[in-house]
């Protein structure tokens, strides 16, 4: 077997494999057999039909087309082995390039390669510790997000009024040419808070059900929908239901519903809950600061495609997952924000491949340490998942496939990597003035 190899960019590599007729001749024979389990010729069982009938029978192409796989599937690792110094990731792509009676097999392999990474140093680079405090108006958020929750609404026959829902059809256009996605039925606005754009929910109040109305607004030179920022936008506006919106008193009667002896403590609990989720968040804060720190001492080869593309997939399918969760619909948001899937997978490209840098020097950091996760500690993880999750019968099985308890143990070596990455690189307090001395 002859391999030519030749180097690509993006971290890929071109083989080209060929099969001396001597060598593929024994794959003829055993495609030979193969075809000829699908053949019924009078005479003989399936599969000990001769090679000359079968010819005859199916054809020579189809004999050398079928033996083409079965050479390709068992000499490809071969050749790649014999080659390739890399880790080869995803799937190869493999086009036969020659396939002619009496002559050798010529196939083309193209497979990516995780990147190469030259580490710099990944300790004692002295990150300070990110830490943030809980204040009232933290509190104060939380209560009144959870007061919003508990509203009552009631269906009136009057004007708009701050504070009440309204449920309208919108039709948004820029110099009279109707805006894509900007038309929607039974959208709920909430007078008082901003909808679509600051100032488009004052435009309601005095309004009755049934009125039409029309106004323009500007849209801000920074807005999130590129394609409206800076312009002037008209909008022709139906209203259709009114509802009068009562908040609940913030009493202690209003803490009880959620199980609290009173109002104090109610906001009590909401800090300590508040105070957790931000140590949790200064931690994730901490820990991304490190890595930062690192990516820009690291030095990587060119990153595969395929694991930017994958990469990419993975974000949108998180803010599709995130939106879902809310009750909301991604085609909505995708409407609202004026762009298709392709578009939106297109502008996460570059967060996709910095979390494919990151991943990969976690990875490298691992292997060079040594770090390691026991089958012990697998074996407790794996448990606690399928007591989570007893009962889901779907989400058992998954669980106890071998593909997700590897993905495990890689869960396991990186969250110790990165506890060893705080371990090495966070600043203690104090030390900054030990040093000014």
């Amino acid at each position: 077997m002859k391999v030519d190899k030749k180097n690509l960019e993006k971290s890929q590599v071109e083989l080209n494999v060929e099969l001396s007729l001597e060598e593929f001749q024994p794959f003829i024979k055993e495609g030979a057999k193969e075809l000829s389990k699908e053949i019924k010729v009078e005479g003989f069982r399936p599969g000990k039909v001769p090679l000359e009938i079968v010819k005859q029978k199916a054809g020579e192409m189809s004999i050398l087309d079928k033996a083409a796989r079965i050479a390709v599937n068992k000499t490809i690792d071969e050749a790649i082995k014999k080659e390739v110094d890399g880790e080869p990731i995803g799937q190869p792509r493999v086009d036969i390039t020659k396939l002619s009676p009496d002559n050798p097999l010529c196939y083309k392999i193209v497979l990516s390669l995780l990147p190469k990474i030259e580490l710099g140093d990944y300790r004692n680079n002295k990150i300070e510790k990110h830490e943030e405090e809980t204040s009232e108006e933290d509190v104060d958020k939380t209560i009144k997000m959870i007061q919003e929750q508990h509203v009552k609404e009631e269906k009136v026959e009057r004007e708009v009024k701050d504070r009440d829902k309204v449920v309208v059809d919108i039709n948004m256009s820029v110099n009279n040419v109707p805006i894509e996605g900007g038309q929607s039925k039974d959208t709920s606005v909430i007078i008082g808070k901003d909808y679509l754009v600051p100032g488009f929910d004052k435009n309601l109040i005095g309004a009755k059900s049934g009125d039409e109305l029309k106004f323009q607004l500007d849209y801000p030179e920074k807005h999130h929908q590129k394609n409206l920022a800076g312009k002037k936008v008209d909008f022709k506006v139906k209203t259709k239901d009114v509802f009068k919106r009562e908040e609940p008193e913030l009493n202690d009667e209003f803490a009880k519903k959620f199980g609290m002896t009173d109002l104090n403590h109610l906001k009590t609990t909401i800090k300590d809950n508040i105070k957790q989720e931000k140590k949790i968040k200064s931690e994730q804060k901490t820990e991304m600061n490190i890595i930062n720190k690192l990516l820009g001492k690291t030095k990587f080869s060119e990153i595969p495609t395929i694991l930017i593309e994958d990469e990419s997939r993975k974000i949108v399918g998180e803010i599709e997952q995130n939106i879902v969760s809310q009750g909301g619909k991604f085609d909505d948001y995708l409407s609202s924000i004026g762009k298709v899937r392709e578009q939106l997978l297109e502008e996460v490209k570059e967060e996709a491949e910095k979390r494919v840098k990151i991943s990969l020097l976690i990875r490298e950091i691992g292997i060079k340490e040594g770090v390691k996760a026991s089958k012990e500690e697998v074996d407790k993880k794996q448990q606690e998942l399928l007591d989570q999750y007893k009962g889901y019968e779907k989400v058992e099985k998954r669980i106890k496939e071998p593909s997700y308890r590897a993905y495990l143990e890689n869960i396991l070596i990186n969250n110790k990597v990165v506890a060893k990455l705080k371990e090495w690189n966070v600043k203690e307090k104090g030390e900054k003035k030990e040093e000014e001395k």
